[in-house]
């Protein structure tokens, strides 16, 4: 029987992409995908990341685990897609204040149109906030994204084995989707009449919240079983923005309350402060889902 703590802990060590942690944790996750008897296909690629981010490398190479129980994966497609992105990244600011400083941009460019100095002012504070949105190598990552990295295996261990469900755990999330894009544009056919169900961050606490890319059956089992809150738009970069392109459905699945949001991306994103008890309350309503289409 798997020890998930033991395994959270492995997992939710600082792994920017092209790090010698980040190459542990695939490492990590290769073994246990490979403990439930799945084959696994290592997606190689390279891309631009997000111009939002200061300081980034101009490209980023990483490597997309793709995994499927099916002998012949080139004829019989995993009709449900479990997705988790597996690198992390540390911010001197949190997402909250990221999403503040972003907000504020627009709040000072509309400003500007009725009060210029007004609108002035507040765009200073906004690009004050906004030129701290570097990537660095100093938060372990737990709440994001090693909580859902251990509920997609909390959710498999309830599956039977003969379910046709495969994993997919996308690199360079951070760096703006940089792997799952590369995914959707080179791997298209992977996720053609799929379903995605992509976890990202699961806290202890507060709601499930359903990020509605392509709403379908699966999503809606989803949302209904967990009461989760569905949205069709929020202000949060996933990899299901990119995945749903070339999926039949696709859903994104987070846990918590703003105060999540403050610790996310911060050193203080450790294991001492989750318990998985969100990440089991979701692994057991997507699996009554998946079991029960």
């Amino acid at each position: 029987m798997t020890d998930y703590g033991e395994l959270f802990r492995e997992l939710a060590i600082p792994r920017r992409v092209g790090t010698p942690n980040h190459q542990k944790v695939r490492e990590i996750l290769k073994r246990e995908l490979q403990i439930r008897g799945f084959s696994i296909d290592e997606h190689l690629f390279e891309g631009r990341p997000s111009r939002a981010f200061f300081g980034a490398p101009r490209i980023v190479q990483g490597v997309n685990l793709i995994a499927s129980r099916q002998p012949d994966r080139q004829t019989v497609r995993p009709s449900v897609w479990l997705v988790a992105h597996y690198d992390s990244k540390g911010q001197p600011i949190s997402m909250a204040v990221r999403l503040i400083g972003f907000g504020l941009l627009v709040v000072g460019l509309l400003a500007l149109l009725v009060k210029p100095i007004v609108g002035i002012t507040i765009l200073a504070i906004a690009f004050a906030i906004i030129s701290q949105n570097r990537v660095t190598d100093n938060s372990p990552g737990a709440l994001d994204n090693a909580t859902a990295l251990v509920a997609v295996f909390m959710t498999l261990d309830q599956l039977p084995p003969a379910l046709n469900v495969g994993v997919i755990f996308p690199d360079a999330e951070e760096y703006g989707l940089v792997g799952a894009r590369a995914l959707a544009e080179e791997r298209a056919s992977l996720l053609a009449e799929s379903s995605v169900v992509n976890l990202d961050g699961l806290d202890d606490t507060g709601r499930a919240t359903a990020f509605m890319h392509r709403p379908g059956p699966i999503a809606t089992g989803v949302v209904e079983a967990l009461k989760a809150r569905p949205w069709r738009w929020l202000p949060v970069i996933v990899d299901g923005l990119a995945l749903c392109s070339a999926a039949r459905e696709c859903v994104t699945i987070m846990k918590g309350n703003w105060r999540t949001m403050t610790i996310v991306h911060r050193p203080s994103d450790t294991t001492r402060r989750v318990r998985l008890d969100g990440a089991a309350l979701v692994a057991a309503g997507l699996a009554r889902v998946l079991r029960n289409p």
